[in-house]
């Protein structure tokens, strides 16, 4: 049975719900091919996303009933006009403990001292490979200088960061060992994430070959005293360490979904849906219960209906779907 007390938020499997990835924008200047075709996507069309003002009461009810922490994603949120002043908004809820940011970091570097003063404490960096040509490769654009400013202003202004290298087969399998070593010289997290099959085109995967076990066991090859760091409440990563090195790294069984048990997230989409899962079609439309006025007890208890009937695990919200193979892009979804 959910609950609503004392300012916790429970699901109908009793996990805590404390936390909000909310996309801002679909649009995004890279056309990562894991994500999106090389021709784009069918963007929302500007009315249609949520406003500002919007997102703001949506955060500050969500606040209201147990959430603490958000986290901006996309598309790539600086390419939607005033984000920052939209951040500073954000900054200023009440009861709000965290705003962290996933960013590509082709626009993101001169934003940093800024996003410092914000209160931004967390960004994650998308990398998907430290060689330029492979880079351009799986990106389908030249901005891999951009991306590595943004790193280096990252440590400059010692902003905790996470790169977030997405797993694939052909791609960038010769990145996995640079991009571990990393973590010798840097206060970073390394993030391997299984590929999904979030890509824009509706290919259904038969079979993933890097899946958490391979990724785990090819880094052993080369470092084979890497050791199981203890898990952080509710995380997404199996967190390693490499002795004498000053980061970590994690690998996410995002495909896999070995950690559903403990997630404690909800998604908002660019249009306003809530998604209790990734892997769901989406439960309701806040941004149109919002533009028919209903109040905020009647969206509070929506949520809360919402949360009474969530799939135990993205495997049974997978099943669910009402469209099947998964057809959307990542970036309608929220990275």
């Amino acid at each position: 049975m959910f609950k609503l007390n004392m300012s916790q938020l429970y699901d109908n499997h009793g996990r805590l719900i404390n936390y909000v990835r909310l996309a801002v924008t679909d649009r995004c200047n890279l056309r990562c091919f894991y994500c999106m075709p090389e021709s784009g996507i069918n963007y929302v069309p500007q009315k249609a996303l949520l406003t500002y003002e919007e997102m703001e009461r949506m955060i500050r009810l969500l606040v209201s009933m147990g959430i603490s922490k958000v986290r901006i994603t996309g598309g790539e949120p600086f390419v939607r006009k005033d984000m920052m002043k939209f951040l500073k908004r954000l900054s200023q809820i009440e009861g709000l403990e965290r705003i962290n940011l996933t960013t590509n970091g082709t626009l993101t570097a001169p934003l940093i001292p800024d996003l410092k003063k914000l209160g931004i404490r967390t960004v994650n960096l998308s990398l998907d490979s430290l060689d330029r040509q492979r880079f351009f490769d799986i990106t389908r654009r030249d901005e891999f200088d951009k991306v590595m400013q943004t790193f280096d202003q990252l440590l400059h202004h010692g902003i905790e960061t996470k790169i977030n290298a997405v797993v694939m087969e052909g791609k960038n399998i010769d990145d996995l060992i640079p991009m571990a070593q990393l973590t010798k010289d840097h206060p970073v997290s390394i993030r391997f994430i299984e590929e999904m099959p979030f890509n824009g085109e509706g290919t259904k995967y038969a079979r993933l070959n890097w899946n958490y076990r391979k990724i785990l066991a090819h880094l052993k090859e080369s470092f084979p005293d890497i050791h199981k760091l203890p898990d952080p409440p509710n995380a997404t990563a199996r967190h390693y360490k490499i002795p004498g090195f000053k980061g970590n790294i994690g690998i996410i069984a995002a495909y896999s979904r070995t950690f559903c048990g403990t997630c404690n997230r909800i998604r908002i989409t660019p249009k306003g849906m809530l998604k209790t899962c990734l892997y769901d079609n989406g439960i309701f439309n806040i941004r149109d219960l919002m533009r028919s006025g209903a109040t905020d007890e009647q969206l509070a208890d929506t949520f809360l209906s919402a949360l009474g009937n969530r799939a135990k695990d993205g495997f049974e919200a997978e099943q669910k779907r009402v469209q099947f193979p998964i057809s959307e892009s990542m970036a309608s979804i929220g990275g």
